[in-house]
């Protein structure tokens, strides 16, 4: 009896040793492959998304084919000059320059090549192929003012109004929705497609902005 009881025991606490293990492997891959949470490290998003908010990125429907939309809020690994002070640009005939983008009175229209150490959120202003603009901190696409409720004022800076580039094929024009205090594509120009890693579509902490982002 004492021997049957034993291996019941044993059954048992294999059979909850299993599902945990099946819970933090599908844990795992649900977190490698389809949504991952990110803390925001920046006031580059106000007034969407304050520092230290923490949002769910879907990272699936982009690897299965799904291209980035106007509008998005995007994780993504930045062009490596992201991480210098101020960005780093690099216009075709021109070479790798720093603060090349507001200084020249357009955006960089072309970015080093590779990706940064760490991943940056922006949101999707301009897609491939569309003639980019900035007037008064708004986006001006394809000739016309987009609707941009989101976006703080910017400050009259050189970032806030920038004449057109074109975003090149495979590439995506990002920018902070607090325009006059955001490193982002007018600095170190559009950003790969396959630097991007997903969109953020909820926020979890804290519990005051808990939604949809």
């Amino acid at each position: 009896m004492l021997a049957v009881t034993t291996n019941r025991r044993l059954r048992a606490f294999a059979e909850q040793v299993g599902v945990v293990a099946a819970a933090l492997f599908f844990a795992f891959v649900i977190q490698a492959f389809a949504v991952k949470p990110y803390v925001i490290p920046s006031g580059s998003m106000l007034p969407t998304l304050q520092v230290g908010q923490r949002v769910l990125v879907d990272r699936f429907s982009h690897r299965i084919g799904g291209a980035p939309k106007l509008g998005e809020v995007t994780v993504f690994m930045p062009p490596p000059g992201a991480s210098l002070s101020g960005g780093q640009c690099a216009i075709a005939g021109e070479g790798p320059s720093y603060d090349a983008g507001p200084l020249l009175h357009r955006s960089c229209s072309q970015a080093l090549p590779g990706a940064g150490p760490k991943p940056f959120v922006k949101r999707v202003v301009g897609l491939p192929g569309d003639t980019i603009a900035v007037r008064g901190g708004h986006v001006v696409r394809n000739g016309v003012r987009a609707a941009e409720p989101f976006a703080a004022p910017c400050g009259g800076g050189p970032e806030c109004n920038l004449d057109p580039i074109v975003v090149p094929a495979g590439h995506y024009f990002l920018m902070g929705d607090n325009r006059g205090d955001s490193d982002d594509s007018r600095y170190w120009g559009p950003v790969a497609r396959g630097q991007i890693i997903g969109h953020a579509v909820a926020t979890y902490w804290p519990p005051s902005r808990i939604g949809g982002t």
